[in-house]
């Protein structure tokens, strides 16, 4: 199997791509590196390409390795002809090579195991050949022996046609057929599995599957899932309606050859046996396994999506920020945090329930805000934020300063505070101050706070705790590298948590780049990363361009060009009468446009010419923020309750989550409202949300019904004349 070629196929790509990232990848480059500075070599494949890229290039190697494995035993066993071999060899899923050892696999003690040791494998061969022109019971004649077990030819017999049941279920052939026709033509059905189970289901979440089918070919991802949680839950009974007759049929033909009636009798009550006792189950058990990975690698792309997406919000710079961590009985934690993420003050107040302090809360925050000039509040969305944001609302207007506030995701705020990082952050604080920090902290700069907290516990997927765990932490580290390596990171602020995350650099060795920097006060330029410990120059290489130096002795080291084509810039600067000066006062704008021929430049100066367009964009605007383009957050300065909303009422509102049917959206009522897929756009169809907004969007919805017992909101995001229709 040439594994390049056919990953060459399944990304679409050119041969001479893949083989070229193979190669960087076998010599140790990383994803972010290669993606970034060798798009040359690669003929600029992406991250995503190159991650994927990545996973069929392990899956597949892992596949040649067992093949190997497999052809050695079958060879051991003496049974390894050219045709399987070539089969084996040819084979492109671990399925098909399932199938094709299965006949030779060890087996555990069964039906079949028994009988052959009775010696009645020969009689099985005899009326699977039906060619002797005898009948079944004078073939079984030869094989009574009562010592062995086989007191009767009946018993030879059944012994036989249990040995036939597994040979025939053991056919690589029939096994794929069942699956594709049971595919094809088969139905999920699930069951409520008793009325004990329906008191199990309190909120009723699984009542759509109390008397649930549909074919498997329309099954939707997501469905899967919630019937799988059903069922694991012991609320649902599921099984596969298979198109039993037909498969049986189908089997019949291919075995039964003879007319010698006896003997057909025997094949054909095999046959039964084989797809009732064998292979149906098997069949069933491998396509709900088949579903079940399909459905968690389409929910995993999904959290992906949404987690790039958040990273990815844009920083609120400049602003001094008061995080307002919302609770009752315990208090509202509160901490200020300066523009660079410094925590300047602490408090915590008790306008909340049971205390009811409003006007000593209000008392203090209106110090606060005086004395560190706060212009910002970040509230997060949990327990309280309802009542709290009530308090705040009533203060603005209270109050001239120009204040506006923000309700953020707290998801995995808790988590992120309890845990050894923060406390090595925050020693002096306790864990609800803490959790206010970083409730700040996330809006200032999403990226380099969000990063600290196990992706899962962010609260932007679906059914998380149902996937392959290990298989969605990959999946989500991935993402989180390839946003922080796309932002960048400044080398002099940057917490161990953000540096383990460029390229190249691991978790001590972040944590070295730290303890270096303690020691030296800062970076002044890159090379210094060489005298951390266990920095070589390797991991330099794959590090060096995301991370950024401002002020610094080398003006481009605030920029994304990477410390390898440092020479070229110069010689690019110099060829069109440039002063690197130019740097250290906000860039070279229009430099692009004096490059009159790149590819004949690039040649000259020594680079490639898509370095040399990534280099003429880093040159106009050093060290730009890719975020900066991304929709800013919805800031407000009154409260709206769910009781205020009402159908056709038009909001805006903040993409919050996007899942396989919809999308929820705060509309600034703690209770975020679902679009469903079909509420969307009019304009063309739908295959999933995310190909109509993303996590952050700023969206105009419109109210379609409010549940207020429920909590439940539908909205719309299709024109109002649309849904006057």
């Amino acid at each position: 199997m040439d594994i390049v070629s056919m990953i060459a196929r399944e990304l679409n790509v050119k041969v001479w791509q893949v083989r070229a990232a193979v190669q960087l990848l076998d010599e140790g480059n990383t994803i972010p590196f290669v993606a970034r500075y060798r798009k040359e070599a690669t003929g600029a494949l992406d991250d995503e390409q190159l991650r994927k890229l990545g996973e069929r290039l392990t899956y597949l190697r892992n596949l040649e390795e067992k093949k190997a494995q497999i052809l050695e035993r079958i060879e051991g066993l003496g049974m390894l002809t050219d045709e399987l071999r070539q089969a084996i060899v040819s084979a492109e899923t671990q399925v098909v090579v399932d199938d094709l050892y299965r006949p030779y696999r060890p087996k555990r003690r069964t039906r079949a195991t028994v009988a052959r040791e009775k010696g009645l494998g020969p009689l099985a061969d005899a009326l699977m050949e039906q060619r002797s022109g005898l009948s079944a019971a004078e073939l079984a004649a030869n094989f009574v022996d009562e010592d062995k077990g086989v007191p009767t030819a009946d018993d030879a017999i059944a012994g036989a046609r249990d040995i036939l049941a597994e040979m025939i279920a053991d056919e690589p052939d029939y096994r794929r057929v069942l699956r594709e026709q049971t595919l094809n033509k088969g139905n999920i059905v699930s069951q409520l599995k008793s009325e004990e189970a329906r008191a199990l289901d309190e909120r009723s979440v699984y009542e759509m599957y109390y008397d649930f089918e549909e074919p498997l070919m329309r099954l939707l991802g997501y469905r899967v899932l919630a019937i799988n949680r059903g069922e694991a839950e012991n609320i649902l009974k599921v099984s596969i309606g298979a198109p039993d007759k037909e498969l049986i049929r189908y089997l019949e033909k291919q075995v039964i050859t003879g007319r010698e009636e006896s003997v057909t009798a025997v094949l054909r009550e095999a046959v039964a046996d084989s797809y009732a006792r064998l292979l149906a189950p098997a069949v069933e058990r491998e396509l709900r396994s088949q579903m079940t990975e399909r459905a968690q690698e389409s929910a995993i792309q999904v959290f992906g999506k949404n987690l790039e997406q958040l990273l990815m919000q844009p920083p609120i710079s400049g602003q001094t920020v008061l995080g307002w961590d919302p609770a009752f009985r315990t208090g509202c934690k509160l901490a200020v945090v300066d523009p660079t993420g410094k925590v300047l003050d602490t408090a915590v107040i008790y306008p909340t329930k049971p205390q009811g302090k409003v006007e000593e809360a209000k008392d203090c925050l209106k110090k606060l805000i005086k004395k560190y000039g706060i212009t910002l509040i970040s509230v997060g969305n949990g327990t309280a934020s309802r009542e709290s944001e009530e308090i705040i609302a009533q203060l603005l207007r209270e109050i001239t300063e120009p204040v506006s506030y923000v309700i953020v995701s707290e998801a995995g705020a808790s988590v992120y505070s309890a845990s050894k990082l923060a406390s090595e952050e925050f020693p002096r604080l306790d864990v609800g101050l803490r959790s206010a920090a970083s409730i700040a902290r996330r809006l200032q700069d999403p990226l380099a706070e969000l990063v600290k907290i196990d992706p899962k516990a962010i609260g932007v997927g679906q059914y998380q705790h149902d996937m392959n765990q290990k298989r969605l932490e990959e999946a989500l580290k991935g993402v989180v590298e390839t946003c922080v390596n796309r932002v960048g990171v400044d080398l002099n602020t940057a917490s161990p948590s953000l540096l383990s995350y460029v390229a190249g650099i691991t978790g001590t060795v972040a944590k070295n780049i730290v303890s270096y920097r303690e020691q030296i006060g800062h970076f002044n330029n890159r090379r210094q990363l060489l005298k951390v410990p266990k920095l070589g120059p390797k991991a330099f290489e794959q590090c060096a361009g995301f991370l950024r130096i401002t002020g610094g002795s080398e003006p481009l080291d605030a920029t994304a060009v990477h410390p390898e084509s440092y020479h070229c810039v110069k010689a690019l600067l110099q060829r069109l009468h440039y002063s690197e000066e130019h740097l250290k006062t906000g860039g070279f704008a229009g430099i692009a446009r004096a490059v009159r021929d790149k590819a004949v430049t690039a040649k000259d100066i020594g680079i490639g010419e898509m370095t040399l367009s990534d280099i003429l964009k880093e040159l106009e605007k050093p060290g730009r923020d890719p975020r900066a383009e991304m929709p800013k957050p919805v800031l407000r300065t009154d409260v709206l309750d769910i009781k205020d909303l009402h159908a056709g009422m038009v909001l805006r509102g903040t993409v919050r989550n996007v899942i396989d049917f919809g999308v929820f959206v705060d509309i600034g009522v703690h209770q975020d409202g679902l679009v469903h897929i079909s509420k969307l756009t009019n304009e063309r169809f739908v295959k999933h949300p995310l190909e109509v907004v993303q996590v952050g969007d700023v969206v105009e919805v419109t109210v379609l019904d409010v549940d207020v017992q429920r909590g439940r909101i539908q909205l719309s995001m299709l024109p109002n004349s649309e849904l006057k229709k």
